[in-house]
């Protein structure tokens, strides 16, 4: 099999197609860490291929025919996943987390299956290695980064957005895989570019058009992570404070406060990524993880404006309270 190598959120990758939108390893000699095979079905029984057995998870969200988005099932021998979405684009990841099967339907495209892949099924992978992930964005800050944490339409990405037009390195969006390190906490770096709604890009770039779309079908907006003086942080970097993203203020401007301790673990808990398709065992080391975390990294909230002409301010905000920090 050909092997084109990348390297996505730390680990080394080989697949057997050119992904778009991700820039090549200059690594040649190790061994790959995690296998791609791209439009190829995995060597295993029909029944395993084709999620005949029960579902393990049922998605809540639906297509515009009712179906579920997504349905996800274990394979017969318990080594594999199968997750099957709606469009017909299948993956399936071995319970190791060293490769990955992917298949689409003739009336989708590999670009279209890059969505999922670098999304919602490399944060999967990671966490079937033991890497808990949180469901935000991460931005550098010097030789550490900040986490900015947040359900599906917070802003996560358009906070990172605007910490990058501000020449801030961008580390990971939408996954942020964390590592423990003697006791210290590092953020994973993931690929270079965020993923905008058109309404974000009007309020950074005045237009959605000051942006291509990431695919012809699909709204979103992509962010190359290098141009227009924006940069993408390749490292590992410690993170030196989490930041959760709560209800923007209509009319006010943005503002950053402490968060009880009682409700610091519970947040962490609420944005982690794949709980859904992870067994009682992971879900423990989750746990213990996060307390670990937030017993040596500052957690506050932050506010933002309902202002989309105020998003300078916020990123203003998270620096002076970082000053603070610092003091």
């Amino acid at each position: 099999m050909h092997c084109f190598r990348y390297s996505v959120f730390g680990l080394s990758l080989c697949s057997n197609l050119s992904i778009p939108g991700l820039p090549h390893s200059n690594s040649s000699t190790d061994a790959p860490e995690v296998q791609l095979h791209l439009g190829i079905f995995p060597d295993l029984p029909f029944s395993a291929t084709r999620g005949l057995s029960k579902p393990i998870y049922v998605s809540s969200y639906t297509d515009a025919a009712g179906e579920p988005a997504l349905r996800a099932w274990e394979t017969p021998d318990g080594a594999s996943l199968h997750l099957a979405y709606s469009d017909a684009t299948e993956f399936w990841l071995d319970r190791r987390g060293a490769a990955i099967w992917a298949v689409w339907s003739e009336r989708s495209s590999l670009e279209n299956t890059m969505s999922y892949l670098l999304g919602p099924v490399l944060g999967l992978m990671l966490r079937l290695r033991g890497i808990v992930c949180l469901h935000a964005s991460a931005v550098a800050f010097d030789d550490d980064c900040v986490a900015f944490v947040g359900s599906a339409g917070a802003g996560k990405s358009t906070t990172a957005a605007a910490f990058a037009k501000l020449g801030r390195g961008i580390v990971a969006d939408d996954i942020v895989g964390l590592v423990e390190r003697d006791g210290i906490f590092h953020v994973l770096p993931a690929y270079p570019h965020l993923r905008l709604w058109p309404e974000s890009v009007t309020m950074l770039y005045g237009s959605p058009d000051a942006l291509p779309q990431l695919l012809h079908d699909w709204e979103k907006r992509q962010l190359a992570l290098g141009e227009g003086g924006t940069r993408f942080e390749d490292r590992s970097l410690m993170l030196r404070a989490i930041y959760i993203l709560g209800a923007r203020r209509p009319g006010a401007a943005p503002v950053v406060s402490a968060i009880p301790d009682r409700e610091v673990l519970l947040s962490l808990v609420a944005n982690t990524y794949a709980t859904n398709l992870i067994d009682r065992t992971m879900r423990g080391e989750e746990f213990n993880l996060l307390s670990r975390l937030i017993s040596s990294v500052p957690v506050r909230i932050v506010h933002p404006s309902g202002d989309p002409t105020r998003l300078e301010d916020l990123c203003r905000v998270v620096q002076s309270d970082l000053d603070t920090q610092n003091g």
